[in-house]
């Protein structure tokens, strides 16, 4: 397991991998073999705006991953422990902030909100603002996130046992390959 704000080594990549691309040809993931995604598409042609959302074998939502014109970011002030973070080899292309996978924990009060996502930049251990994951690309913007439950952890032991997990190896990989052309 890689030490909080550090660069996480490889891990295997599930053996079976299907790649879905969203309409317009641009924005594009792998995700396990088993699972499924669905898409929606908002007003005006589907190749302007769409969710992609990603559905193990079970049938639950894991993840969902946005292309589209525009988004909308909410910030708030938070302290901030980062378990793992590594730039999206795919969006090197886009303009800055890089960006980057990440699965972290911010506390604002007592509460404790478990991320896993496309962040803009690398986050930050410590005090800072909430990120709102909004990638530039060449046309328009990406937002991918990993969907939890309300309080999915006991603790951050039980989050970093879970990323060392399939699920959450498999959620990772499919962060990583996101890409853009």
């Amino acid at each position: 397991m890689a030490s909080p704000g550090t660069t996480p080594s490889s891990a295997p990549a599930p053996a079976e991998l299907k790649t879905f691309t969203f309409p317009d040809g641009h924005v594009s993931f792998k995700y396990p073999a088993d699972w499924n995604v669905e898409l929606f598409t908002g007003g005006g042609s589907p190749s302007e705006s769409a969710t992609a959302t990603v559905i193990d074998a079970s049938g639950t939502e894991q993840a969902t991953v946005y292309s589209g014109p525009i988004a909308d970011g909410v910030s708030h002030p938070v302290t901030r422990t980062v378990f793992e973070s590594a730039p999206v080899p795919g969006l090197a292309a886009q303009p800055a902030p890089a960006a980057h996978y990440a699965f972290y924990v911010d506390r604002m009060d007592s509460n404790a909100t478990y991320r896993m996502h496309l962040a803009a930049g690398a986050p930050k251990p410590g005090q800072g603002a909430a990120l709102d994951g909004i990638i530039r690309t060449g046309d328009g913007v990406i937002l991918a996130d990993v969907k939890f439950i309300e309080k999915p952890f006991a603790n951050d032991a039980a989050a970093t046992s879970w990323l060392a997990g399939t699920e959450g190896q498999a959620l990772k990989a499919l962060l990583l390959s996101i890409s853009y052309k």
